[in-house]
């Protein structure tokens, strides 16, 4: 990060470590942050699936987002409280298939 700045850390792994077929998760409570933004445009690049958990507006990213889960809430606190029964239902159906 020395030399491309900190800001693009998430774009940077997206590009050395995201293969096409791969999903990208993108959070953010306003759908503005440019790093996660950044990371996203990279991902539809290399052809990776890009979703996104913002809050109710979807923000800027949510036209790099295949899939938005963008819940009815702007303040920070209540958006990521809203999104934690979605993390776990992704987790559960994740766990499902890999340890069937």
């Amino acid at each position: 990060t020395n030399d491309i700045g900190g800001e693009m850390i998430f774009a940077q792994q997206v590009t050395g470590l995201g293969n096409k077929g791969d999903i990208l998760i993108g959070l953010s409570t306003t759908g503005n942050s440019q790093n996660v933004i950044d990371a996203m445009i990279v991902a539809k690049a290399k052809g990776l699936t890009t979703i996104g958990f913002t809050g109710e507006s979807g923000g800027k990213m949510k036209e790099w987002c295949d899939i938005l889960i963008n819940v009815p809430e702007t303040r920070t606190a209540y958006v990521q409280e809203l999104h934690l029964p979605v993390y776990h239902a992704i987790c559960m159906m994740v766990e499902k298939e890999i340890f069937r």
